[in-house]
């Protein structure tokens, strides 16, 4: 029985709004429950003012349980989530068993930072620092809005949420 359950993570401060609800509100449509997963357990608050109920702490959480780790991007995602060893062993894990993982507008550094980018296609959003990391891990850069790697996608901006929540949703029907 698949568990239908995908594990979105945020950072407590700082989100991009539209890159967590509206890949959250496709995910739900198509009947997958989420967890909401971040570095401190209570509020995350977005760029715009929205909010969310953390459900998990990333640490300790295991890729078994899920089906899909997606990673929101803003601002905050670069002082709580570019360096986060937790996050990174849970994205190798995940990835080394098959499952999907995505990140969308700055937090493709993610990937790239826990190795999973290297020689891969991704995209990325138009930040200095960030296209510099990823360039660092030897990522093959896109100019599109979403880019898939095999169970690797990447999102470039809150332009492309639905998309990306739909890229996302067609890799776990295969």
């Amino acid at each position: 029985m698949k568990t239908k359950k995908i594990l979105m993570i945020v950072a407590p401060e700082r989100f991009r709004d539209e890159e967590f609800f509206r890949p959250r509100e496709v995910f739900e449509k198509n009947g997958y429950n989420v967890v909401i997963g971040s570095t401190r357990l209570g509020k995350a608050t977005g760029v715009k003012g929205g909010d969310v109920k953390v459900d998990v702490l990333i640490d300790g959480l295991s890729a078994d349980d899920f089906d899909a780790v997606v990673i929101s991007g803003g601002a905050g995602s670069k002082t709580f989530l570019w360096d986060n060893q937790a996050l990174h062993r849970l994205l190798n894990d995940a990835f080394s068993k098959g499952k999907v993982v995505s990140a969308i507008c700055i937090s493709p550094v993610i990937l790239a930072k826990a190795g999973l980018l290297k020689g891969k296609n991704a995209t990325i959003f138009d930040a200095p620092d960030a296209i510099e990391e990823m360039q660092k891990a030897g990522t093959n850069l896109k100019a599109k809005h979403v880019v898939r790697d095999g169970g690797i996608i990447t999102g470039d901006g809150p332009e492309c949420s639905y998309d990306f929540g739909e890229e996302i949703i067609r890799a776990l029907k295969e």
